[in-house]
């Protein structure tokens, strides 16, 4: 379960170093405004997502068993963090953080890294389809500008609470969130090794500002984004409350754990390499502390951030870490400059960041399953949108589980009538 870092580091060389530094300061152009917008989408300060970012994605490269993973805030925590935070507050949110860092400290530590290999892949694409849909529509706000005060977080009354705001439409707002999307997807197709969300965001942003469009910024709603790391501490810590916040820190931790480890694989492919498993749910557990405990979001490896770090030329654990100290000096220097970027940009890059989660070039292929993982995709789906994540990764396990017994040709057991 050695890092990655201390093998990689008995070749290092200046030339390696000059490669990972290209690419780590690549991949924090891209992390800046995706962690501020994923913040802001979770109902957290848009602070936080930099501070999770800084200090998750230092300790998952200097800790974890992949050589090129970045990790930080992802979209997949938005749903869970939103509804931790609604129900037991932002203090209820870092101990359940904490507690998920535990609790995958401990799966690394009795060496439980090879068990996503029997998480069933239609529950997985389920729940990210799922919670892709819920993080667009809770973008639909911003994109279009509706002066909504309280958005509903449940997503069946969302929607209505929507269409009620329609009659506050702002144009310009529109026009911001589209421009980055179109802006976005050309920067990918004609220059993809370079920083274009950024950019993106930016060039809207400085447009907004110059046309003095009636549009929000991060600073006008949020206030100042904070110009230092928060001393570390402790939320308050009972009993009860721990008991009340476990679930969520399962659903944390399993998160955190099957996307690390889906981003290791992904990298692995990239490469041709081959990552620790083991230790990576380590480096997850000891982020989800150090986040916790400066009162981030929960972290994982980003599969989006892993691969814009492969093809910008990322080949060690150095590339993630000068990608955390890259957004460090940000934060030291340029926060007044972040927080003038517009909330319409944020929203059309998270919009076009749920529909590539959703995977939309592999529906042809999920249409070519079997029945009975279609069903279950699809169920994973519904209840992901419609009751909760805990509910849809809970059942869908259970029943992909039951499928893969009854695939295996597992004899029925042999009950005999209770004596009672």
């Amino acid at each position: 379960m050695t890092p990655k870092l201390l093998t990689t580091l008995k070749t290092y060389t200046p030339k390696l170093f000059a490669a990972d530094a290209f690419a780590g300061v690549t991949v924090a152009m891209v992390a800046l405004p995706l962690s501020l917008a994923i913040a802001i989408a979770s109902g957290a300060e848009p602070g936080v997502g930099l501070v999770t970012a800084i200090i998750g994605g230092f300790l998952i490269s200097a800790l974890g068993g992949s050589r090129v993973q970045i990790g930080g805030p992802t979209g997949a925590f938005i749903v869970v963090v939103y509804g931790v935070i609604a129900h037991h507050g932002f203090d209820g949110l870092v101990l359940a953080t904490l507690m998920a860092g535990l609790i995958l400290l401990l799966a690394g530590a009795l060496r439980l890294g090879n068990l996503i290999q029997f998480i069933p892949e239609a529950v997985v694409n389920g729940f990210t389809i799922g919670i892709a849909l819920i993080i667009a529509t809770s973008q639909l706000k911003d994109l279009f500008g509706l002066q909504i005060d309280n958005l509903p977080a449940d997503f069946l009354h969302k929607l209505p609470a929507l269409w009620e705001g329609r009659e506050s439409f702002n144009p310009a707002a529109l026009g911001i969130g589209l421009s980055t999307i179109l802006l976005i997807v050309l920067f990918r197709r004609l220059a993809p090794r370079w920083p274009g969300l950024i950019a993106a965001v930016g060039l809207t942003s400085a447009v907004a500002a110059f046309a003095h469009l009636p549009v929000d910024t991060i600073a006008s709603r949020f206030g100042d984004l904070p110009s230092s790391l928060p001393m570390p501490g402790l939320p308050e810590i009972t009993l009860a409350r721990l008991r009340e916040l476990l679930p969520s820190a399962f659903i944390i931790a399993f998160l955190a754990g099957v996307e690390s480890l889906l981003s290791a694989m992904v990298a692995d492919r990239m490469i041709g390499g081959r990552h620790r498993p083991n230790a990576e749910l380590i480096a997850q557990g000891a982020a989800n502390l150090g986040s916790g405990l400066f009162g981030g979001l929960p972290a994982t490896g980003a599969i989006a951030r892993t691969a814009t770090n492969v093809k910008a030329g990322g080949q060690t654990p150095v590339s993630g870490i000068v990608h955390a100290l890259t957004l460090l000096v940000i934060m030291l220097s340029l926060s007044g400059l972040a927080g003038q970027l517009v909330l319409p940009a944020l929203a059309g890059l998270l919009l076009l960041t749920a529909w590539n989660m959703s995977e939309p070039d592999k529906w042809r292929d999920y249409a070519k399953l079997p029945l009975e993982d279609r069903l279950l995709l699809l169920l994973t789906l519904v209840l992901t949108v419609a009751a909760d994540l805990t509910i849809a990764i809970g059942v869908g396990v259970a029943l992909g589980l039951a499928i893969r017994l009854r695939r295996r040709h597992v004899p029925p057991s042999d009950w005999t009538p209770p004596t009672r």
